[in-house]
């Protein structure tokens, strides 16, 4: 392990930091974020630095801080740290703990976006505190980024901030770290840690459904709900080809090589178009995990919100339902589009309307570059054994955004988690909740592996 930055007690400071930050309920919709983001600003005068904060909402805001290198010293272009401070909604009749509590028990932080991703704002702050403190020579401009909105699609937080205020992030940021990635994932006596690299592309659709309206006392032989209701259920059951890209190949591969040749070969298998759905289940028995490697070797469709009619006693002429589509790398919207019309038209015929909402494709970043190299090293030190790997996921981020302006993107959020602490089931899941030692390790681990690269010339 690297030697520490921070005393005991700036890493209580920095839990009930992150406790006070939790109990600024920011769930989107609708959001709120702007007490959150003035919480966060005061803490960026504590240290320094002078936030700008800017948007298209005043209730919306978001929060951009530089510490700026100086120009003798200045060979490189800026570095973000991003995070966001809006959360998905909570149900605290499901929690153990209220979600906005910050609730500490000893061993673990609780609260909606402990992890997802108000961890992380906490963890990036006091990693920029230590390098003002530290004086550093950095080689390069550092940027500090809060937004708002990136829950529902990020149209108020980095998209804003991108299209309408791309001063703020330096014009050309070179690096971007965000979130989803650096944490500890135990696999058979051996530890990983995936990186992201890449993230899958969005394809929000609705599909459409007409029908003739009436009184709902009377029979129909013509429901459009009826209907609907048989389309969503074959999407839903619907397994869409295979599209194993480039970036989930190199992250599967990365998680069996440690096992042997034997074991990389037979990963290697599921890449097949026709062998490798058949082969999932075989190979992978965990059921989330399973999951989540599927999700990343095709693209999904998964019916969500459903529009219809506003009155019990009536039958609509007009139902949809939207559909949240991710797309792999190297799909389009069209690609997915034509995959459910060959679900949906045996369904309905031609009865129906599929139209896209919003779409982006997906995002993919080198990983021969100083900066992944470097935290590449660090993981390497500060957890001797390990294993490193360049990860896709099948959701999106922020970095989606910032990957506009040029920069390379990459989630690097360490935090060391016990075995039994899934990951993923932290994300919009009940129960959210951050190890306070693994998060601990987590501000210094980031903060050494800033000083590194930041010092370097």
């Amino acid at each position: 392990m690297a030697a520490p930055y921070f005393t005991a007690a700036e890493l209580r400071s920095a839990s009930e930091f992150l406790q006070d930050l939790i109990r600024i309920d920011t769930t989107n919709p609708p959001g709120n974020e702007v007490e959150a983001i003035s919480f966060l600003a005061d803490y960026c005068r504590e240290i320094g630095l002078e936030p700008v904060i800017a948007g298209a909402q005043e209730e919306r805001p978001n929060l951009v801080a530089k510490f700026a290198a100086s120009s003798e010293n200045r060979t490189g272009r800026p570095l973000i740290l991003s995070c966001h401070v809006d959360t998905v909604p909570a149900d605290p009749e499901r929690w153990t703990h209220s979600p906005w509590s910050g609730h500490d028990d000893g061993s673990c932080l609780w609260g909606r976006g402990a992890v997802d991703m108000k961890g992380f704002a906490t963890m990036a702050l006091f990693a920029m505190g230590k390098l003002i403190s530290s004086e550093v020579p950095m080689n390069r401009d550092v940027i500090f980024v809060a937004v708002s909105d990136e829950e529902a699609g990020t149209r108020l937080g980095s998209k804003w901030l991108v299209e309408e205020r791309p001063d703020l992030l330096g014009g050309n940021p070179e690096y971007v770290i965000n979130e989803v990635g650096g944490f500890s994932v135990h696999q058979k006596g051996r530890r990983f840690y995936p990186v992201q690299v890449a993230e899958k592309g969005v394809a929000w659709l609705r599909l459409t459904i007409k029908g003739e309206p009436g009184h709902s006392s009377l029979p129909s032989r013509d429901n459009a709900v009826r209907r609907l209701g048989r389309a969503i259920d074959a999407i839903a059951k619907a397994r869409l080809p295979w599209h194993p890209g480039e970036d989930a190949r190199r992250f599967i591969s990365g998680f069996a090589a440690p096992q042997g040749r034997l074991a990389l070969e037979v990963s290697r298998l599921l890449f097949h178009p026709f062998l490798g759905p058949k082969l999932l289940p075989l190979l992978i028995a965990d059921p989330s995990r399973r999951t989540s490697i599927e999700a990343i070797l095709r693209n999904t469709a998964n019916p969500t919100c459903l529009h219809g009619s506003s009155s019990i006693n009536m039958i609509p002429g007009t139902v949809s339902v939207d559909i949240d589509g991710r797309l792999a790398p190297g799909q389009t919207a069209a690609d997915l589009m034509r995959e459910l019309h060959a679900v949906i038209y045996p369904v309905l015929g031609n009865r129906y309307e599929l139209s896209v909402l919003q779409s982006s494709e997906a995002v993919s970043f080198s990983t021969d570059t100083p900066l992944y190299r470097e935290m590449e090293r660090t993981l390497h030190e500060v957890d001797p054994g390990c294993h490193v790997v360049p990860s896709i996921i099948p959701g999106f981020t922020d970095s989606r955004n910032y990957a506009r302006l040029g920069a390379q993107c990459y989630g690097f959020y360490p935090l060391q988690l016990p075995p039994d602490l899934d990951f993923a089931s932290l994300f919009h899941g009940d129960n959210e909740r951050i190890p306070i030692a693994g998060f601990h390790w987590g501000i210094e681990t980031l903060t050494a592996m800033l000083i590194r690269f930041l010092g370097k010339s």
